[in-house]
């Protein structure tokens, strides 16, 4: 199991940047909301872009954009193994997709809890990951919803009877030890508050991981 631990993007967190990068976590998860395809709205990408004074993880970008072309090229810049839209913009996603695989990047498509998995299915042949939202989408600290287990269920075996189990099933949202065991067909945990609001962040990772 990799974890790719979440800070809040719309404060400064160099502080919590530096001990994660003292840990053995896989990938920071960096969270872009622009105010319109979720309410909440983070930090500009100039004050984001510093990440990467801060730890040298790769980076996990979760992009909650309607036009998240336009912030591809500036996240590429960056430490990034994936970046990640969403399913439910519905515009131009193949375009995207093959945007981001242009510079060498993996893409991933997000699906909110509501969202029928089915609408992942044109775009299979394309990704390398699927993040799926144990919550709502734009804001940390909510409660796991419980139906998360049963969607990452049906998408591993939606994606295995379509022949890709090459795509990696992520999983974002009220992560912490006990949800983690309903989530056992995930490939990567997701976690935010779980981890930085313990004295010690290794110790919170090996216990996702494990």
């Amino acid at each position: 199991m990799k974890i790719s631990a979440s800070f809040l993007t719309s404060y400064d967190k160099s502080k919590d940047l530096r001990k994660l990068n003292m840990t053995d976590v896989d990938y920071i998860h960096v969270d872009y909301m622009d105010g319109k395809f979720v309410r909440q709205k983070s930090l500009p990408f100039r004050e984001l872009k510093k990440v990467y004074k801060y730890t040298c993880k790769r980076l996990d970008v979760h992009l909650m954009a309607e036009k998240p072309e336009k912030l591809i090229s500036k996240f590429a810049s960056l430490n990034t193994e994936y970046i990640t839209v969403h399913v439910e913009i519905s515009r131009n996603l193949e375009k995207i997709i093959q945007l981001i695989h242009s510079y060498g990047i993996k893409a991933g498509l997000s699906i909110k809890p509501n969202t029928d998995i089915k609408e992942l299915e044109p775009y299979l042949d394309s990704i390398d990951l699927i993040l799926v939202m144990g919550v709502e989408p734009g804001r940390g600290g909510q409660p796991f919803l419980e139906e998360t287990g049963k969607k990452v269920k049906a998408i591993k075996k939606f994606i295995e009877k379509k022949g890709h189990n090459n795509i990696l099933i992520s999983v974002d949202g009220g992560i912490n030890k006990e949800t983690k065991k309903k989530v056992k067909d995930a490939d990567i945990l997701v976690s935010g508050n779980y981890i930085t609001s313990s004295d010690n962040f290794q110790e919170r990772i090996t216990e996702l991981r494990n």
